[in-house]
């Protein structure tokens, strides 16, 4: 025996050979088991291969004559059942083609044997409901909005009848459970930058808040304090740091109380001395935890300098006055109406 270690080509040169050796074998017992075929893609002919219980002889299952490594296919028949449920299904399709529309053509689809138009049933549809809601929709116009809340039945259609009216046409901005977002408010909590009685809401849904096309919409704007010039870079600095002491948000002191001159200069008119804001001007709270636009030093002194200007669209020109007052109601009654 050897006591010169081994190399790990020589371990490398055995392990080919064991897997040549294998491979050998193994195509040798592939050309031993399985029986030649007559010829490529020929149907082998089924061959008797025992006796069943009853003494009915059992015949091996034809094959296409389709192969692919030594796997043959199976010439198996679908089940009855199953052949004609789609023979049914095709006569079906063309009875169907043949009695409804179904053919598009140049400027509308064929109109089939029974003369159905979709678009004609669906707007009767709609009539039929207008005129079962006509009642309560007159009720709920001819009501005072202060008693709307007192009236279980106006309340239960509104409710209703709002929360269909928020899902199509208020959750893109304002977000499906009315969360709202960045630059979008938050119509869960009891901060409104133009009132949250059931009045306000009526009349910012009404009329919009900076909405070019209705002569009556809410109105104000911030001024660009740095686009403008009206502060220059440090002044804009030390406000921001005012702002964030108004919060109880991480701030310089130092800057904030050189700020709290600038804000009494230029900012107190509309947000008030304390920063608690004025609804009827829209100048949003500064002395709380709700931001509209968020509350991280950069956000602030973009705004500042640049001043936000959103805009919300008046509903009165899409929606009926009705509809407004069942969406009113249901935004007031979400949580945060006043």
């Amino acid at each position: 025996m050897s006591d010169e270690p081994r190399k790990p080509a020589d371990d490398a040169d055995k392990i080919k050979l064991r897997r040549a050796a294998a491979d050998v074998e193994h195509a040798a017992k592939l050309a031993g088991d399985i029986p030649p075929r007559p010829a490529p893609d020929q149907p082998v002919t089924p061959k008797t291969r025992r006796k069943g219980r009853h003494g009915v002889a059992l015949q091996e299952t034809p094959s296409t004559g389709h192969e692919w490594d030594g796997i043959t296919e199976y010439d198996n028949p679908m089940p009855r059942w199953w052949l004609w449920t789609f023979y049914a299904t095709i006569i079906w399709s063309v009875g169907y083609v043949l009695a409804y529309p179904a053919i598009p053509l140049v400027t509308q689809a064929t109109q089939g044997l029974l003369q159905t138009d979709t678009r004609q049933e669906v707007a009767a549809e709609i009539d039929r409901f207008e005129a079962a809601n006509a009642p309560v929709q007159a009720a709920l116009v001819a009501a005072p909005l202060e008693e709307i809340p007192s009236d279980p039945q106006l309340t239960g259609y509104a409710t209703n009848a709002g929360a269909a009216l928020y899902r199509n046409w208020c959750a893109q901005c304002h977000g499906a459970g009315a969360a709202g977002g960045t630059g979008y408010p938050n119509l869960l909590d009891d901060s409104w930058l133009w009132g949250g009685s059931l009045a306000d809401i009526h009349q910012t849904l009404q009329h919009g808040i900076r909405d070019p096309l209705d002569p009556e919409t809410r109105y104000s704007e911030m001024p660009r304090f740095g686009t403008d010039g009206l502060l220059d870079q440090a002044q804009i600095v030390q406000v921001t740091d005012h702002v964030l002491s108004l919060s109880g948000l991480p701030h310089n002191a130092e800057r904030a109380a050189e700020g709290a001159a600038v804000f009494a200069d230029n900012c107190a008119a509309c947000h008030m001395e304390d920063g608690s804001g004025n609804r009827d001007q829209g100048a949003p709270a500064l002395n709380d935890q709700v931001w509209l636009y968020g509350s991280d030093r950069d956000t602030l002194t973009r705004i500042i300098s640049e001043g936000p200007y959103g805009v919300m669209p008046a509903w009165s020109s899409r929606l009926s006055e009705a509809e407004i007052r069942a969406l009113a109601v249901y935004v007031h009654g979400l949580g945060g109406g006043e």
